[in-house]
């Protein structure tokens, strides 16, 4: 069969944008894709639309509206009930294309695992967006036993934990094990071998975030260790309430955290805490690119 011509085949294509998230300027913090109106789309098409962009995360919307929107997010490997940068990305695209005029809006979000609510504000040339994660859920204290062969997968030891602090899993979303560490041990902390996920899962943690508590600065990986996280909006809310369960950080003040800087686009990430304590991650998000795809990925 002949193949289409180009022109005729952007008529009818569906619109997708490119932010970075949790950035000072475009080209920094982490970039995201953002795709409209994909109802008809297949799980399959997502999923390879994702391994096309080859970002940590791609996120897709339908049902979107004056409000808010349906999303679907998807890594290069698995789609996920949560993300944090997809969310406030997604939100920022939903300002610009939904209500250019205006300056404050709020949205929500719907992804698997729930409803979520995002602030999101105009300024000349990004959005400020922050996002209600809600109650961390905190786990029980997770055993040195247990901590060993995924200290050993990092090649890490418990020599390398802060002495006093207790591995935990949190989640706002995505249960993180939260590994408080030196600066050194950030420092040289690899995921290798390929039952990492399967370790994880043994003490109820999808992901790990190793942490350097002094500095407020984290990393986290896919499970593979093949891609570093360079922000990741769905740890910060578990990294700022480990840091608050530990007295670590003041509820009554913004906690900054760092992340990126070994994946060479360094990023900032700022929770704070509400009267309910329900914790709010926000973060800049800049406009990259936008445009059609040339295809319609119904398969």
């Amino acid at each position: 069969m002949a193949q289409e011509p180009l022109a005729a085949a952007t008529m009818g294509s569906v619109n997708y944008f490119h932010v970075d998230v949790f950035a000072t300027r475009p080209m920094t913090g982490n970039g995201l894709t953002v795709f409209m109106e994909t109802a008809t789309w297949s799980t399959p098409a997502m999923q390879r639309v994702a391994q096309e962009m080859r970002q940590f995360e791609s996120i897709f919307l339908s049902e979107v509206s004056a409000t808010g929107a349906t999303a679907r997010v998807f890594t290069v490997e698995e789609e996920l009930p949560f993300a944090g940068h997809p969310v406030l990305g997604a939100a920022a695209v939903l300002h610009r294309t939904q209500s250019p005029e205006v300056v404050a809006c709020s949205w929500t979000v719907r992804v698997p695992h729930g409803p979520v609510v995002v602030k999101t504000r105009k300024s000349d040339r990004h959005y400020l967006c922050e996002m209600n994660q809600g109650l961390p859920l905190v786990g029980p204290n997770v055993e040195i036993e247990q901590l060993r062969p995924i200290l050993d997968r990092l090649g890490l030891s418990e020599l390398d934990l802060i002495r006093g602090l207790h591995a935990r899993v949190i989640s706002t979303g995505l249960p993180y094990l939260i590994l408080p560490v030196t600066a050194a041990a950030l420092a040289q902390a690899r995921i290798r071998g390929s039952d990492f996920e399967a370790l994880l899962g043994a003490v109820g943690a999808k992901f790990v975030l190793v942490l350097d508590t002094a500095a407020a600065e984290a990393r986290t990986w896919d499970n593979l260790g093949r891609v570093e996280d360079v922000a990741t909006g769905s740890a910060a809310g578990p990294a700022a309430a480990y840091l608050l369960e530990q007295q670590l950080a003041d509820a009554r003040l913004p906690i900054e955290i760092s992340q990126g800087r070994f994946a060479g686009r360094p990023s900032e990430l700022v929770v704070t805490q509400d009267g309910e304590r329900n914790l709010w991650v926000r973060g800049e998000v800049w406009p990259v690119a936008h445009g059609t795809l040339d295809f319609e990925p119904s398969w």
